[in-house]
């Protein structure tokens, strides 16, 4: 069938149509999988690429992932495809965080290359975060100081060969995690995903042709690019800069100062990171790929996020970051939590274009971290050991036109859940002993930040390990035009004895025995506006919904409350010379 032939309409249902066999590759896994993170959290990602190992479509999930895929697939094609080594029936796995995986190796990817009719036709693929890999701690080791510490490595294995699965690397795999069957189940779980989405290729070339499918695919491309290069174009033409500081690491070192320059020239747009700290001797590394995905992101934010995600879309992104950097860490550097270098290279880049961007876009500063923890130990009911690890909801930032959303999860997790308490609790066999609203006053502003969570867990038997990082201690979330910063995050512990150990951030580990309450606690966001121009009947209805002290009312957002009724006494003079000069 020649293009001339071919009309606009069965193009775009082909197009569709390969939208929805992404959509069907990630329902499959989360249907089979054996992980609560990865059923019930959604924290992976699965797609489709073409044979250049462009990304066509992405299932929702972890958005985090939002450039490893196509890394995943090219790594694949420099070590087979290019070479001639890849034959039908081939299956790929993959983690290396340096070369194709971009995050930590717990984030497992498998590649499945599609023939049809004897020639390559594409690639389905998909990245899944196995709870155990068989690192020096279960979970994940959050004060690791190489990469040797954290796990299995799969530096771009053939798992099948010719349709023959390799029992070595699963044998390998089985002797070495500490719950096979959950880990080797989840690895089912994505050769089911690819295979779903293999199927679903299979049957649209049939119906078709290759010839018309490619077709769809390079307009598919082509409209993206064009698309996204009219939504920067909107942009104006200009360098945009921010720098900070990350928190320290576990071991101390830091902070750590960070810097990006985004530059704007027409429709074009350039992150260079240069400046930036060097990576340092603990797992908050992130690899380039990683900074790709994070970029990605914002990217998005900055321009359209309702448009459908493939490489087309990213084609005038260009980011730059000295290699050795924190924010493109080569080998042996430790990145088991790589999500905080890669939150906080995300989050200059929002700060950066706040000011130039089209209004509502973006907000203030949100609580930036990913919030991971693991807790392991043995079930208080069945004996059996289980291994627990999750992000956390946190604050997000208000914008120019409402208060920020509360307990929601950060910007790298994007369409993924909580786990409910119950499922905790059967789980795990520990007990939730709070799940609240961290309504700490901060963030306050015209409109607030939206708040943190508390989420307590307690120790129903000894030796139950605890973990975890939290970014945003030492640095909260940012106000903007007159909002004030949020509040931190971190974790503290209640321990049976009587002791508490009070909040601490970046890093925690700690052996806990029965009745031992871990809590962790996560940042509000950042206000925008002064809080001396929010209503004072909305400041009213925070204190009534317990969402603001009465002495913050006052002190902060200078309202006076009746404390029994909540009625409006009146305001401090601050209010008022602020009210009075801004009319």
């Amino acid at each position: 069938m020649s293009s001339k032939k071919v009309d606009l309409i069965t193009l775009d249902i082909i197009r569709d149509s390969l939208l929805a066999i992404g959509e069907e590759m990630f329902i499959a896994v989360a249907r089979t999988s054996k992980s609560p993170i990865i059923y019930e959290t959604l924290d992976f990602a699965s797609g489709i690429t073409d044979k250049k190992g462009r990304l066509l479509t992405q299932g929702n999930g972890a958005c985090g992932f939002l450039g490893m895929l196509t890394s995943l697939v090219h790594s694949v094609i420099e070590k087979y495809t290019e070479k001639g080594n890849l034959k039908e029936g081939d299956l790929i796995i993959c983690n290396d965080p340096y070369g194709g995986g971009g995050s930590h190796l717990q984030d497992v990817g498998l590649v499945l290359p599609v023939f049809i009719d004897g020639e390559l036709f594409g690639y389905c693929v998909n990245k899944c975060h196995w709870s155990e890999l068989g690192g020096k701690d279960p979970g994940y080791a959050v004060d690791s100081t190489e990469i040797y510490q954290e796990g299995l490595q799969f530096p771009c294995l053939k798992l099948f060969e010719e349709g023959k699965i390799n029992e070595t690397i699963v044998e390998i795999i089985r002797s070495n995690v500490r719950l096979p069957d959950m880990s080797i189940g989840d690895m089912w779980a994505q050769i089911s995903g690819l295979r779903t989405g293999q199927k679903r290729l299979i049957e649209i070339c049939g119906k078709y042709g290759t010839r018309t499918v490619d077709q769809a695919i390079e307009r598919l491309i082509q409209n993206s690019a064009e698309f996204s290069r009219s939504q920067v174009g909107q942009i104006p033409d200009g360098i945009y800069t921010a720098s900070g500081m990350m928190d320290k690491d576990i071991m101390g070192n830091g902070p750590f100062p960070i810097q990006v320059k985004v530059t704007i020239e027409g429709d074009q747009m350039y992150v260079d990171f240069t400046g930036s700290a060097p990576q340092t001797k603990s797992p908050i590394n992130v690899a380039y790929d990683g900074l790709v995905s994070a970029i990605r992101s914002v990217f998005l934010a900055c321009t359209d996020s309702s448009q459908n995600v493939n490489d087309g879309v990213f084609e005038n992104l260009h980011i730059k970051a000295e290699k050795g950097s924190i924010f493109n860490a080569i080998r042996p550097a430790a990145v088991s939590c790589y999500y905080e270098s890669m939150q906080y290279a995300q989050d200059l880049i929002w700060q950066a274009m706040l000011p130039v961007v089209e209004k509502g876009k973006l907000t203030a500063g949100h609580f930036i971290t990913v919030g991971a923890y693991s807790i392991s130990g043995t079930h208080s009911v069945t004996g059996e050991t289980f291994v627990d690890v999750g992000p956390t909801l946190g604050g997000w930032g208000a914008g120019f036109d409402r208060d920020g959303d509360s307990a929601q999860f950060c910007t790298g997790d994007g369409e993924t859940y909580n786990i409910p308490a119950e499922v905790l609790e059967a789980k795990f066999g520990y007990r939730v002993t709070e799940y609240s609203l961290n309504t700490t006053d901060a963030g306050a502003g015209e409109h607030r930040g939206g708040y943190g969570i508390i989420l307590g867990h307690e120790a129903l038997n000894d030796d139950m390990t605890f973990s975890g990082t939290y970014g945003r201690f030492e640095y909260p979330a940012w106000g903007f035009e007159g909002g004030k910063e949020g509040a931190p995050s971190g974790f503290d512990f209640l321990l049976k004895d009587g002791t508490h150990v009070p909040l601490q951030g970046t890093g925690s580990k700690i052996q806990m025995h029965k009745g031992d309450v871990a809590r962790m606690v996560t940042g509000t966001g950042g206000g925008y506006g002064s809080p001396l121009a929010r209503p004072a009947e909305k400041v009213a209805m925070d204190v009534k919904n317990e969402y603001v002290s009465i002495d913050a009312a006052e002190k902060i957002y200078g309202v006076l409350l009746e404390p029994e009724t909540f009625a409006i006494l009146g305001v401090i003079d601050e209010r008022k010379k602020f009210s009075e000069k801004a009319s």
